[in-house]
């Protein structure tokens, strides 16, 4: 069974989608921190970069957006992708110009450091129908196999493109369905995209022409004919919301969409919330004793796979083929429950058999096809190594629900208490060569004043003798190891 959790705060959603008892994705939108990325605005050039083949555009928010070369479309018209890959890119200074106003999309959320990312190929979705303005083209999805529905798809949707409006891209969802709903769908999305031409001329530059729908509304859109089963929704008023927003657009998902009461917390149910705690963790167990470690850095993610305990087969290359065969799913399902994006390297455990490695690269592939994201796999390189990539629309689980340690301020790791205690002695002679005291004084954290007055008393100790003056060592309960002060008295 597929379920999607939907839990409300007044100031937060969230959004699980379980399948078959177990937490597949997490979807969370705050208030003070909703999601971009869909949304139309005015922009206005405020830098363009030659060397970067790119552009900075002011939509209004804080940090600029990026909008590069091959995001832009030749004369800012938009076009579908495969029209798209008879233009090459020009250089940036020929299409954009500082100060112009441009009509852009956000289609990557601001993660970190950097701003959103824009494109000016605009696309509208709705349940059946992806609008492309300015584009005369008819496409259907891939995953509809059949020949006969994909030209009956493609008959009733040729009737309502318009060279000068736009045409259409048929989604998964619309196998099946009657030629009134598509028709409904396209009329909407035209309708949608004159509006925002119409809002465009009167708005100016930094102004929000189209928002797309929140996180719930805009999944119940998305996840229509993905076997949803059940929605339970664990607040009243966006149970309503969503009947109603059901009844208009998706009206086969009504009768799954319940309001959630029982004591139990809706998260609890499925274990979804230490599922979230445990997405946090750099170490993620398997059932046969192996382990991954996955760490994230600027740059790329990585995972590294190990045997660990298990001995359950008879010769080791037996043993680490079926723990990379497992850890295969693992690192599947956990690149969308922790919405990992960018590039991403794989180190399974060595294999001296090919087959074994076909084998594992085809399990790795079988359980990506199951992710909504786009993704592309190589080979095992020479050293044994996975390369691949995740689209990346948003923030990680990671960035989005912690922030950098105070402790060790990003590095993943502190000094040990014996280095700090060295570094507070050379301090102390560094200052007493260069002033003249009668008497330090510490202030350091708890674990390095204890430290400092047993397991290094005989190092002070000297250190004292050699200066000839005393060493007050004081603890601070408020400090952090690092953190440590020496005071002249």
């Amino acid at each position: 069974m597929n379920e999607l959790l939907v839990n409300v705060t007044p100031s937060e959603t969230r959004v699980a989608l379980v399948v078959s008892g177990l937490l597949s994705e997490i979807y969370i939108e705050r208030s003070s921190n909703s999601s971009m990325v869909g949304n139309v605005y005015r922009g206005k050039v405020s830098r363009v970069l030659p060397g970067m083949q790119a552009a900075f555009v002011d939509i209004g928010h804080e940090k600029a957006a990026f909008l590069h070369a091959s995001d832009i479309v030749p004369h800012t018209e938009c076009v579908n992708p495969h029209e798209k890959e008879h233009f090459k890119v020009c250089d940036i200074s020929a299409l954009v110009r500082q100060g112009q106003d441009i009509l852009v999309q956000v289609v990557k959320d601001p993660i970190s450091t950097k701003g959103a990312r824009l494109t000016t190929d605009i696309t509208l979705p709705s349940r059946y129908l992806v609008f492309m303005p300015d584009s005369a083209h008819v496409g259907v999805s891939q995953k509809i196999e059949s020949d006969e529905e994909r030209n009956r798809l493609k008959s009733i949707v040729s009737k309502f493109v318009d060279k000068e409006v736009g045409g259409f891209i048929v989604r998964t969802a619309a196998e099946g369905i009657s030629e009134k709903e598509i028709e409904q769908d396209a009329l909407l999305l035209k309708r949608m995209w004159l509006n925002i031409k119409k809002s465009y001329k009167e708005a100016k530059a930094g102004t929000i022409l189209h928002e797309d729908l929140s996180i719930a509304f805009r999944l119940l859109r998305d996840f229509v004919g993905n076997d949803i089963d059940k929605i339970r929704v664990d607040s009243r008023l966006a149970f309503k919301e969503l009947v109603k927003y059901s009844n208009e657009f998706v009206p086969e998902m009504v009768g799954k969409i319940e309001h959630y009461s029982g004591d139990t917390p809706l998260f609890d149910l499925y274990d979804v919330e230490n599922e979230i705690q445990r997405a946090l963790d750099r170490r993620v167990q398997l059932k046969s004793g192996g382990s991954l470690v996955i760490d994230q850095t600027e740059a790329m993610t990585t995972i590294d796979v190990n045997t660990g305990a298990f001995v359950g087969h008879r010769n080791l290359e037996d043993t680490i083929f079926n723990t990379n065969v497992e850890a295969a799913a693992a690192i599947a399902r956990q690149l969308r429950l922790r919405n990992l994006g960018g590039i991403i390297i794989i180190d399974f455990i060595d294999m001296s058999d090919a087959t074994h490695r076909d084998r594992v690269m085809q399990a790795l592939l079988t359980e990506l096809a199951k992710d909504r994201a786009k993704t592309t796999v190589s080979d095992f390189s020479e050293l044994g190594l996975v390369e691949m990539t995740r689209k990346r629309t948003r923030e990680s689980l990671g960035h989005l629900l912690c922030c950098e340690c105070p402790e060790c301020r990003g590095r993943g790791a502190v000094k040990s208490v014996s280095s700090v205690c060295y570094e507070i002695l050379r301090d102390i002679l560094r200052v007493n060569h260069a002033y003249k005291a009668e008497k330090f004084i510490v202030y350091a954290s708890t674990d390095v004043a204890e430290a400092l007055q047993l397991d290094e008393q005989h190092a002070l100790a000297e250190l004292e003798v050699f200066m000839g003056k005393t060493v007050e060592v004081r603890a601070e309960h408020m400090y952090r190891r690092e953190k440590y002060d020496v005071v002249m008295a």
